[in-house]
């Protein structure tokens, strides 16, 4: 068989050899047709980088490529975004010598069990992936608001008011992670416990380039603490960026009171669309989502790297 070369790529090569890979747009980012998710790299107006893009080729031809995102000031990437082959092998060995490490991000059609050709493209990539030592974590519905969907009722029960202190933020955070049942802070609690956790989510408040003043915390009329609400944009879409009741107060549907003035908040700023995210075992969140009006358009499965 004729030697695989993997290299990364440079940026006059990068947008023709990567889209050169036969693509059934089964699975991946070819299910996101808006012209910022389609590859491009940063000095052609697109999102990624030539160097955090990986092929691997047989006789000039790409058989197998890579390409991992971050934002505009990331020094290392955020996620692998993109992860397809027609040589399952050259696919495996790909991933093992990149010498990159950022969560795998597999986008899904919603149902994507229940046909047998999505089904096998996910799972060889998957499979692929866990070969070369990826592992599953968890996975997430996707949901995309638009206004056709409606502005959600807002119930009235809660009180919503800035935070300026981050320390508060924090410590809200943490008696949000203390009973969590997100997969991603549970994996920080169990790796260095709820203040991780809390640290990681600020963190990302923090990575979005949306406003501080943003952020708002949400009490009873009585001024019990309730959770925490945060009204985000990534660099290419409005987002619910997080959305947290403490435990005391759960079992009351406060999920829902905070998403919908989270939703509320985007469009009056003028959002036309709100990407949002939640674990598939999450299902009081889940449920949130489908009375605010969210609908599923996606399923991500989120590996994480060896």
């Amino acid at each position: 068989m004729t030697e695989l070369v993997i290299r990364a790529l440079a940026e006059g090569e990068a947008r023709p050899l990567f889209t050169s890979l036969p693509d059934p747009g089964l699975v991946g980012r070819a299910l996101l047709d808006a012209p910022h998710d389609s590859y491009a790299t940063r000095a052609e107006g697109g999102a990624y980088r030539p160097e955090w893009t990986w092929v691997a080729l047989r006789e000039g031809a790409v058989v197998a490529r890579a390409a991992f995102w971050g934002g505009p000031e990331d020094a290392e990437p955020a996620v692998l975004d993109w992860f397809d082959f027609t040589d399952r092998e050259a696919g495996v060995r790909l991933l093992r010598a990149v010498p990159l490490r950022a969560e795998y991000e597999l986008l899904l059609p919603a149902g994507w069990r229940e046909d047998p050709a999505v089904l096998a493209a996910g799972e060889a990539r998957i499979s692929a992936a866990a070969e070369a030592g990826y592992r599953p974590l968890v996975e997430r519905y996707r949901y995309l608001w638009t206004p056709e969907n409606g502005l959600p009722e807002r119930p009235g029960r809660l009180e919503f008011r800035p935070e300026p202190d981050d320390e508060v933020i924090l410590d809200v955070l943490r008696q949000v992670h203390r009973a969590t049942l997100d997969a991603h802070a549970r994996r920080a609690v169990e790796r260095g416990g709820v203040d991780l956790a809390a640290r990681e989510e600020l963190d990302f408040f923090r990575w979005c380039p949306s406003p501080r003043e943003w952020w708002r915390l949400a009490y009873t009329p009585g001024g019990e603490l309730v959770g925490i609400q945060v009204p985000g944009h990534n660099p290419t879409s409005p987002i619910v960026g997080f959305v947290g009741v403490v435990p005391g107060q759960r079992g009351h549907g406060y999920g829902y009171d905070l998403l919908a003035e989270c939703t509320h908040d985007l469009a009056a700023r003028g959002a036309d669309r709100i990407a949002a995210a939640t674990d598939v075992g999450n299902a009081p969140m889940a449920a949130a989502f489908a009375r605010a009006g969210y609908p599923v358009v996606q399923h991500r499965y989120c590996m994480t790297p060896p």
